[in-house]
């Protein structure tokens, strides 16, 4: 093993999380157009990607469930039954016939209106998918706990998912990236990055062609296959210990991958 945070370079390893439930075979990675990825211009500022939890998962998983039932429960940070995320989510689904045109609209408010706190450099740090869409700003992570509230709240299945990503051009260092997976009728578990597009980031709802914001590029970048109904602990960590949002991208959220884990 290299340094914490490090995988060697073989892209088949796991991460160091039990899998919380299979993800599909209609749920590949599918092909991207765009060849780089966002690179963060700290200036002076010292980023540290960290991992600030070093223990197995287990805990943090379910076993996969049939009836969905775990990707529509409203939880402490997804609270999909919040008055206001539940208001939002029926304003969104009026009108809109079957579970994608919903979906649809439900990514394209989290990708267009909520704004990417690095990318506007705005305040407060939010976590809770309410707070997110009552302060309208939120790391990807953020916006992927609202997006899984929406989608809940209209009675369609979601989770959340995760990246290893550089974050500049090449790493060291790596940290997570969040995004959702979406349960839709006609296609099944169907992957969908609502962080917010910029130029070299065009992310889109095309089921069931997957246009998901950053490819994986490096052998130590990794395609995380779980769908989580709840965000992992280091996301969490990252977005409640931290106050602004420069402290938080000094301290972005990262998880070892170990062989044993393929």
């Amino acid at each position: 093993m290299g340094p914490a945070g490090v995988c060697p370079n073989d892209t088949s390893y796991r991460a160091v999380a039990k899998v919380a439930g299979p993800r599909p075979a209609s749920l590949k990675r599918g092909f991207s157009l765009f060849l780089r990825k966002e690179t963060l211009d700290f200036g002076l500022l010292r980023l540290e990607s960290r991992i600030i939890f070093m223990q197995d998962l287990d805990a943090m998983s379910t076993d996969f469930s049939p009836d969905f039932s775990i990707y529509l429960a409203s939880s402490t940070y997804i609270d999909s039954d919040h008055p206001a995320v539940r208001a939002r989510a029926a304003e969104l689904a009026a009108g809109a016939s079957g579970d994608a045109a919903i979906a649809a609209r439900c990514f394209a408010f989290v990708r267009d209106e909520i704004a990417h706190s690095w990318d506007y450099q705005r305040n407060p740090v939010t976590c809770r998918a309410s707070d997110v869409l009552q302060h309208g700003t939120g790391y990807c992570y953020a916006k992927s706990h609202l997006l899984a509230a929406l989608l809940r709240a209209n009675g369609i299945p979601a989770g959340l998912c995760y990246q290893r990503l550089a974050v500049g051009e090449v790493g060291p260092p790596f940290c997570l990236h969040g995004l959702n997976a979406v349960y839709l009728q006609e296609f099944g578990w169907y992957r969908i990055d609502a962080r917010g597009n910029k130029p070299g980031v065009a992310a889109a709802f095309t089921p069931p062609q997957e246009q998901l914001a950053f490819p994986v590029l490096a052998p130590e970048e990794c395609d995380l296959p779980e769908i989580w109904p709840a965000p992992l602990p280091q996301v969490v960590a990252s977005l409640t210990v931290y106050a602004t949002v420069q402290e938080v991208a000094a301290h972005l959220p990262d998880i070892q991958l170990l062989p044993r884990h393929k």
